[in-house]
């Protein structure tokens, strides 16, 4: 009974972590940008705001010098009492405004964006977080490529900071880099689909009239996601186009992380089993490789998981079984090659070597993130404080 208790705890941590490192090696390399072909599309941008009056009039122009002249720009004032939808709309966008605080979050205002757009209803849809900045790319091919898939695009989505900012958010967006890109592209080149980001995505319109948008969960993106997956739409990946947004304050960050964090861990014990299980009955490389990607936490988490695992499985080794502990150290041996290849292809100018020796201490900074999922788990849509912004 020991025997099988120690190999029970090394188990699912060693595979969690060749999982992992099997997507980030298959998205070390980058993928060439794919650019759709033929006429032009009709494309709205649809940017959900909720009390941004200190930056969507600069979001809003940022946006205007990226879209063409038979583009519609759409802001969307969800529950706002400040200036957000008056200073939107003298920025240049057109504005629909929504009153319902028990109906609150992003899922209700891209709601609110859809039927604000029926009338007319574009081509392509790209929602864009009002904090956000479209730093490369295209955004007309972006929405020829997606009309012309069919299903909807995901561009790549990075956080952005000043060198010189703490190494704790450094090595919080090095982290973000690994999810948004790395783990991206590697998801995608296995089975050819991936998750949503909430901003930076394009959806075909006959698409974005079927999802399920009314709806207050702390990571709709990713439910939506999984709902597509499930229905049999794959949602793509493409690097032609990069949305950054700025990484939050340090005393900020942690709520953050948060919100994204225990929504995804609530799917995840959801879904990705039976995601798993309904990939190999279909024979679909899509969902076993999502229901695989959805049994990874987040990867502090994935670390400690492996860390506490390890205990019993040392302390076994000294009694003559040393198979979970060399399963487990290898598994660990696999993901830290595979972060320092990251690392080294991907991330030396966002995490210079001063931050990277404070990966440690991240880990263990985010404990009390998952301390509190035990007690108190985080089940709604929170907005960030913005930089400069009063509590």
């Amino acid at each position: 009974m020991g025997s099988f208790f120690v190999w029970f705890c090394a188990i699912p941590p060693a595979l969690t972590l060749f999982c992992f490192s099997a997507e980030v090696f298959a998205g070390l390399r980058p993928r060439r940008p794919t650019l759709g072909q033929g006429p032009d599309v009709q494309l709205a941008v649809v940017i959900p705001a909720h009390n941004e009056a200190l930056l969507i009039a600069d979001t809003v122009k940022a946006v205007r010098k990226q879209i063409g002249s038979t583009t519609r720009l759409v802001v969307i004032a969800d529950n706002c009492s400040d200036a957000t939808a008056e200073l939107a709309r003298t920025a240049g966008a057109a504005v629909a405004e929504r009153k319902d605080q028990l109906r609150r979050g992003k899922g209700f205002a891209l709601a609110c964006a859809r039927d604000f757009l029926s009338a007319q209803p574009p081509d392509a849809v790209f929602v864009l977080d009002a904090d956000c900045r479209i730093a490369q790319g295209n955004l007309q091919q972006s929405a020829n490529y997606a009309v012309a898939l069919h299903e909807p695009v995901q561009y790549a989505n990075l956080l952005s900071a000043p060198t010189d900012a703490p190494s704790l958010v450094l090595v919080s967006n090095f982290a973000m880099l690994i999810k948004n890109l790395v783990r991206a592209r590697g998801l995608y080149r296995l089975g050819g689909g991936v998750t949503l980001f909430g901003t930076g995505m394009m959806f075909p319109w006959r698409v974005f009239l079927q999802l399920d948008l009314a709806t207050s969960e702390a990571v709709e993106d990713l439910g939506m996601a999984l709902s597509l997956a499930l229905a049999g739409t794959k949602v793509h990946f493409d690097e032609h186009l990069l949305v950054t947004s700025p990484a939050a304050q340090l005393s900020d960050s942690l709520g953050q992380r948060r919100r994204w964090e225990h929504g995804f861990l609530a799917h995840s014990i959801r879904t990705a089993l039976p995601l798993l299980l309904l990939g190999i009955v279909r024979r679909s490389r899509h969902l076993v490789a999502l229901g695989a990607h959805m049994l990874v936490p987040p990867l502090s988490l994935l670390f400690l998981i492996g860390a506490v695992a390890l205990i019993p499985a040392v302390a076994a080794a000294f009694y003559g079984n040393p198979g979970p502990a060399a399963v487990l150290l290898t598994a660990f041996a696999f993901a830290i090659a595979a972060i320092g290849a990251a690392w080294t292809m991907q991330g030396r100018a966002a995490l210079p070597w001063r931050a990277l020796l404070r990966a440690p201490v991240y880990v263990l900074w985010k404990i009390p993130l998952y301390l509190r999922l035990l007690s108190a788990r985080e089940r709604q849509w929170t907005r960030t404080r913005r930089a400069n912004e009063k509590n």
